[in-house]
């Protein structure tokens, strides 16, 4: 027998010819769907930008191919969502290569190429990969079903843990897993009772539907009643297959073409720079207050959301009781775009909601999008590459503007108005830091430097920053470095400014700042403080001021790797570090500090939570600015880091890298009960003691110096 099979075998010509008609309506019905989605795609505010297409088409197959983001912490659940995409990919494409020989290359061409060596390896090819799609869902079954993580539960953290409203979200997520299912478990069974009708040896090729082949034959199910309800399963499963295409548009499988698709428009510098506000935008239409305010591409994200709950899982607000929930502020979105703009508006004739309905105070609530800390844990986690700190920075814009924000954080923006920094301090006092030393700090303003010293607010201004600032500022001049600042003439970077929302500030604070430093002679700028260093790398080019920026921790790398730091007396402590979200997911500086703390002797021990997964110490976004939001008695970010550290066992310091992270970490250390067990060291502390020099006297000599200071009359 040749190696082959008839594709319509027991069907007449009409029973074909409705076939394709059924083909037919079920492509119109998904051909209309997706023009549905484009169409609400389309109303959305500004254009849908796709730059550089070759390197973004690229990039996204690259990680949907590799299930690079999928696979994420998550390792059991990646490797069988990987089961399941390859085994629909290339079932999918062995349908599409039948379709392609039996409707034009045999009656076209008058060429067959569906026999022999080819037919025998696209049978087993096809067996393996569905074989694979099976097992791949009967995993994500059982994770569902039974081991049922807490990212799975929709329980929402805005509504006091209340889950109405999502009961259709579990129905139809099983529905997709069952719809998957069915067809897998039918396409087996519709090729077992092939073999069992007419048992070819040829088809041993296809090893598990022969197997389950002589399964039937050995109950009896062979010959004419084998081919009979091989005749009855071809249309279950033919017409199942053609209502799962069909519904793609319209259920949770739109991310199928959603997510890829959102892959490679997405912003790749999502979150590091957020998008300036238009110049004509009006009082009252700043940011996101309508549904159609957002971005076509955030419009395409809310369709993306596969409501894996993993940005969720990561967020520190939705894990220490902020009434936030990443997924949730998505799902709501979403539910409010389909109402007004989608589908379900479009097939019911009407919108279920407004178009011109405000987003708050429903769905979107302030106190839910003011509990966010802007980490981008969320959006680093995002498998499908959701823009979740941007959208929440949009709708930030418009609570400020319409004046719905936290008292505390309304003055505290008024401060830095009226003084150019957070803490209302004349700008006089902003280099008094520097006065202590015994040593001349230069003013780059008045003389040329080779790095000038961006300090930022908590860095020169608050008590026990400041001595850290002095210790960073002996290690620098010992090594020789020529560095200076800009005393008085520096003001607040506007990392956080104009991440709650504030983007007149914002373009104030920057367009001071530039003036003043474009008017120095330098080669680099410095800066120990995350966030100056984000928003002059990332976000200030766009202002004119195009810089080499550095964080301290890559220069004090850069200076032991040369030579010019030698450390005198290895610490041989050991050591547990923090992440900084500014330093480590928005900039991707994870290495130097490390690489710094293993030079000088340090043992590192790390935390469950490091580096892209490191935990927010709850500062970020401005939320260090702004009253407690959290509910219940789950312990603050800080006090859940600090829990974190301690549980390692026989850590002597808790470092970090970051002016924010000393003042949130030392409270936290106090007011979680672990004082006493563990100290908290800034990473310049720990290289300065480690040339032979005692830090600590230094920090409490400046303390108290600061202190007498603060006393004096001015």
């Amino acid at each position: 027998m040749t190696e082959t099979r008839e594709t319509f075998a027991g069907l007449s010509d009409w029973q074909i010819a409705v076939w394709y008609g059924l083909i037919a309506v079920s492509t119109a019905i998904f051909a209309s769907g997706v023009l549905l989605l484009v169409r609400k795609y389309r109303r959305g505010g500004g254009a849908f930008t796709f730059d550089r297409p070759r390197q973004r088409i690229g990039r996204a197959a690259l990680i949907t191919l590799t299930h690079a983001w999928i696979k994420r912490r998550v390792g059991v659940v990646g490797l069988a969502h990987a089961f399941v995409f390859y085994g629909f990919l290339v079932l999918f494409i062995g349908t599409a290569i039948l379709a392609f020989q039996d409707d034009f290359a045999e009656p076209v061409l008058g060429w067959t190429f569906w026999e022999g060596w080819f037919y025998v390896g696209y049978s087993l090819f096809l067996d393996v990969f569905g074989a694979a799609l099976l097992l791949g869902l009967v995993i994500l079954a059982v994770v569902r079903g039974l081991v049922r993580p807490q990212r799975l539960d929709y329980r929402r953290a805005d509504r006091d843990g209340s889950a109405a409203g999502r009961g259709r979200y579990v129905v139809g997520d099983w529905v997709f897993l069952g719809s998957l299912l069915f067809l897998g478990v039918t396409g087996f069974l519709l090729e077992s009772l092939r073999i069992a009708e007419t048992n070819p040896s040829f088809e041993k090729w296809s090893p598990f539907g022969w197997l389950a082949g002589q399964v039937l034959q050995a109950v009896g199910i062979e010959g004419d009643a084998a081919a009979d309800a091989h005749f009855r399963t071809w249309w279950v499963h033919g017409i199942a297959a053609l209502a799962f295409v069909a519904a793609i548009p319209f259920t949770k499988a739109v991310h199928m073409l959603a997510a890829p698709t959102n892959v490679a428009a997405r912003n790749p510098r999502a979150g590091r720079e957020l998008v300036p506000v238009p110049s004509d935008a009006k009082a009252g239409d700043v940011g996101y207050g309508l549904i159609t305010d957002l971005a076509p591409v955030h419009l395409l994200q809310l369709d993306a959301c596969t409501k894996c709950g993993k940005c969720t899982d990561a967020c520190p607000a939705a894990a220490t009781g902020y009434p936030l929930s990443p997924r949730d502020l998505i799902l709501d979105l979403r539910e409010h775009a389909e109402g007004s703009l989608g589908i379900r508006s479009a097939l019911r004739m009407e919108p279920l909601v407004e178009a011109g309905a405000a987003l708050s105070p429903d769905p979107i609530r302030p106190e839910t999008v003011w509990s966010c800390m802007q980490c981008m844990a969320c959006v680093e986690i995002c498998p499908v590459g959701i823009e979740h700190v941007p959208i929440i920075s949009q709708l930030r814009r418009r609570f400020l503007d319409l004046g719905e924000l936290d008292a505390s954080l309304q003055s505290t923006l008024e401060t830095i108005y009226d003084s150019g920094n957070s803490f209302g301090e004349p700008k006089r006092k902003r280099g008094r830091w520097a006065k202590d030393l015994e040593f001349d700090v230069k003013d780059a303003r008045k003389e040329p430097v080779e790095l000038l010293w961006f300090v930022g607010d908590y860095a020169s201004l608050d008590p026990r920053n400041s001595g850290i600032s002095q210790t960073l500022a002996r290690i620098l001049h010992h090594s020789g470095v020529d560095f200076g600042i800009l005393y008085e003439a520096e003001r607040n970077a506007g990392n956080d400014v104009r991440r709650v929302g504030e983007e007149g500030l914002f373009v104030d604070l920057v367009e001071s700042n530039v003036e003043a430093i474009s008017g120095c002679d330098f080669a680099r700028i410095l800066t120990s403080d995350p966030h100056s260093f984000n928003t002059l790398r990332n976000e200030y080019p766009a202002f004119g001021g195009v810089w080499e920026v550095v964080h301290h921790s890559q220069l004090l790398l850069e200076l032991l790797e040369t030579g010019k730091l030698v450390p005198t007396s290895p610490l041989g402590v050991r050591v547990t570090y923090h992440d900084p979200c500014h330093l480590g997911r928005y900039n991707g500086v994870y290495d130097a500090p490390r690489q710094v703390l293993a030079a000088i002797g340090c043992e590192l021990v790390e935390m469950p939570r490091n580096r892209d997964n490191s935990f927010c110490c709850g500062a970020g976004g401005g939320r260090i600015w702004m009253d407690e939001l959290k509910r219940g008695d789950a312990p603050r970010p800080s006090e859940s880091r600090i829990h974190e550290a301690v549980a390692l066992g026989g850590i002597d310091y808790f470092v970090t890298a970051c002016p924010k992270d000393v003042t949130m970490y030392e409270d936290a250390i106090k007011t979680s009960g672990h004082q006493g067990e563990l100290v908290l060291r800034e990473l310049s502390e720990l290289v300065y003691e480690a040339l032979g020099l005692d830090a600590l006297g230094v920090m409490v000599g400046a303390l108290e110096g600061e202190s007498e200071a603060e006393q004096a009359p001015e």
